[in-house]
């Protein structure tokens, strides 16, 4: 009987500058893994700052795009190896629910179709209880919209059935908490 072995997906969400896209990359080399990068960061960079209902559109087909590539690979060295490795996952749908809803206070329907299909193991929930860092693409340097946002997140994943963790705290306090919670997915 050959059993495939399902690789595990690490969703790591928040609002801007809670040290998202550094807990993934640290993630990624702890355990020897994938991560597949936030889409938007490349998508904005390129294309600029300004965007619409379609831009987001764009970004969110080229984070399930990008998404489906890593879960491949990732998918293919498992099979080749038999060690279960987990795809850390910067962003998912309901980022880009939050996002729509909060910039243009509308959703696609594609957007809500697409959280309906989302199949992960773990939410990793950044809060923003570090230092807003400036970069071209940060759009929130206020502490109201980033626990606005914040609470968003945290509301959204009450109501769903995957498991969560919060991640708070400094940056050595982040990495553990995200390590034992993964470890705990791992182990089932």
């Amino acid at each position: 009987m050959n059993t495939k072995l399902a690789l595990k997906k690490i969703v790591v969400i928040g609002p801007e500058s809670t040290g998202k896209s550094t807990l993934c990359m640290y993630l990624a080399d702890y355990y020897n893994t994938l991560w597949c990068p936030e889409f938007a960061r490349e998508y904005l960079l390129e294309n600029g700052t300004t965007y619409t209902v379609d831009d987001l559109m764009t970004i969110a087909k080229g984070q399930l795009e990008a998404q489906k590539k890593h879960v491949d690979l990732l998918q293919t060295q498992i099979d080749q190896t038999g060690i279960v490795k987990p795809l850390i996952v910067d962003t998912d749908m309901y980022v880009m629910k939050v996002w729509a809803e909060y910039v243009f206070g509308t959703c696609p329907t594609f957007i809500l179709d697409e959280i309906n299909k989302q199949d992960y193991d773990l939410y990793l929930l950044c809060k923003p209880d570090i230092p807003w860092v400036k970069d071209e693409l940060r759009e929130y340097p206020d502490e109201k919209p980033r626990q606005e946002l914040f609470q968003i997140y945290k509301d959204i994943l009450i109501n769903q059935q995957t498991p969560w963790v919060e991640i708070s705290g400094g940056f050595e306090t982040r990495n553990q908490k995200a390590v034992d919670a993964i470890d705990a997915v791992l182990a089932r």
